[in-house]
């Protein structure tokens, strides 16, 4: 539980102050950097403190100065943090809706231009969704994106969304397959509990859509890639 205090704590203590600095800045200069970076710098803190490592592999798989779709496994609450510092320039992801509700977090995720997602499985927001996902990466900012759709309760790979297979498709930006592991241990899903560990993050090579005939073959070579960068357990 200490952990998980210690990494509360520092988000609080850090992203409080911070946050009244740098999105009324990026709000006004219309500039994202300030507040990006910041927030990377706050995780990066909060794991040292809480005694989180992240031991990364792969990275010069991935190609330079190109927008790509980063499509990753879920089994934590601490996937995200673990991941997104780590990814080379600046990424968007897909979040819930009611993530930008709150009243700075929800700000803070709007001028960053994190795409909301409707859990009602509609065609319209699915669309929208879309639509917004090509707009950003049109800019060369990436999207990071759990496949999943949800966190795995037991850590083996759930069956893959098709949502980011149809913006792979339309788009034909190389598609980085990412294996996290460890994080399992430390927060497990419905828990609030933290404990210390390594949560192991796997770059492997892209994937090209146009390689693919159809979505579901981009889909299961998503899924091999994914499965083999974890351990046998895990893979479903």
């Amino acid at each position: 539980m200490i952990s998980s205090l210690l990494l509360l704590g520092t988000i609080v203590i850090l992203g409080g102050p911070t946050a009244l600095i740098v999105i009324p800045l990026s709000f006004i200069t219309r500039n994202v950097a300030p507040l990006y970076n910041a927030s990377i710098a706050i995780v990066r803190i909060a794991y040292r403190f809480a005694g989180i490592r992240v031991e990364v592999s792969g990275l010069d798989r991935i190609p330079a100065h190109t927008a790509c779709i980063f499509m990753a496994n879920h089994v934590s609450n601490l996937d995200p943090p673990a991941l997104l510092p780590n990814i080379p320039g600046r990424t968007s992801a897909f979040i819930k809706r009611s993530l930008t509700r709150f009243p700075v977090l929800g700000l803070g995720f709007r001028i960053a231009e994190f795409i909301p997602v409707d859990r009602d499985g509609s065609v319209e927001g699915a669309r929208e969704s879309v639509k917004a996902a090509k707009d950003i990466l049109s800019k060369g900012i990436h999207i990071t994106t759990f496949v999943e759709g949800t966190r795995s309760r037991d850590g083996r790979l759930l069956p893959f969304k098709k949502g980011p297979f149809y913006l792979a498709k339309e788009t034909g930006a190389p598609c980085v397959p990412v294996s996290i592991w460890g994080t399992e241990s430390m927060m497990a899903k419905g828990s609030v509990r933290i404990r210390p560990g390594i949560a192991h993050v796997t770059f492997h090579a892209p994937l090209i859509p146009a390689d693919f005939a159809t979505r579901e073959n981009l889909m299961e070579a998503m899924r091999l890639a994914i499965a083999g960068g974890l351990p046998e357990w895990m893979r479903g």
